[in-house]
């Protein structure tokens, strides 16, 4: 087993390394991806509009309805398909493959940002409305509300959920491999079908998944204890 997860000539191991790392890069551009989409799904959610309520109502159903595998294929195929188009229409010839990482990190995002819409949401109602309103009450603008109030407690509020979030990003990951993406689960599958030794590289695969769901989880565990004592001292240095 040793020799095949060795970095040399007939090792596997440079491979698994380097997908494993993609892989982390993956789901870290979706998960931003999703921050961006799903502070704009929460924000229309609690707009006073309804139609933007409506808009990110049918924003989550329809990315959080529709299965993962199914999006990065219209979003792969169909993003392939209007390249090429637009292609031809400038004089190019033949198929003009859609880049699959940042396909596969658009998707994820998307979907990702569905749910981290939710996240946000609750994170914002969780907020007491008195350190709003006595905010504007002695006059701070709105930056500064934002800045010093809304922003901090969201994230603290947020966490837990995004760590849920995270875990769906890195795992939806496999999915891309159906883009041709060497990421974990497509250098298992290029590992196992060269060595026929499916059983040993599947569960290395599964190994390295599990490793990055659990330093993951750690990071996220002492964030929130670290987010934590800031904001207790903070309070605490206002009184």
């Amino acid at each position: 087993m040793m020799s095949l997860l060795s970095f040399g000539a007939d090792g596997w191991g440079r491979l698994i390394l380097s997908a494993t790392l993609t892989t982390l890069l993956l789901s870290l551009a979706a998960l931003l991806i999703g921050a961006v989409v799903g502070s704009g799904i929460a924000a229309a959610k609690l707009s006073h509009q309804r139609w933007l309520r409506w808009l990110g109502e049918s924003y989550s159903v329809v990315f959080r309805g529709i299965p993962e595998l199914l999006v990065i294929y219209l979003f792969y195929f169909g993003g392939s398909g209007l390249i090429t188009l637009v292609g031809q229409m400038f004089g190019a010839e033949g198929f003009i493959e859609a880049p699959p990482f940042l396909i596969g990190a658009l998707a994820i995002g998307l979907i990702s940002g569905s749910y981290q819409g939710e996240v946000y949401r609750a994170a914002r109602l969780a907020l007491a409305k008195g350190e709003i309103e006595a905010a504007v009450a002695i006059g701070m603008p709105r930056f500064h509300i934002a800045r010093r109030i809304l922003l901090p407690q969201i994230v603290r509020y947020a966490l837990p959920g995004m760590s849920n979030v995270w875990q769906m990003s890195l795992k939806d990951s496999a999915l891309v491999s159906v883009t041709g993406i060497v990421e974990l689960m497509r250098a298992s599958q290029v590992a196992a079908g060269s060595t026929r030794d499916y059983f040993t590289f599947y569960l290395i695969g599964g190994a390295c998944y599990l490793v990055l769901t659990l330093l993951s989880n750690h990071a996220f565990r002492r964030a929130e204890v670290r987010l934590g004592r800031a904001w207790q001292s903070r309070t605490a240095a206002q009184h």
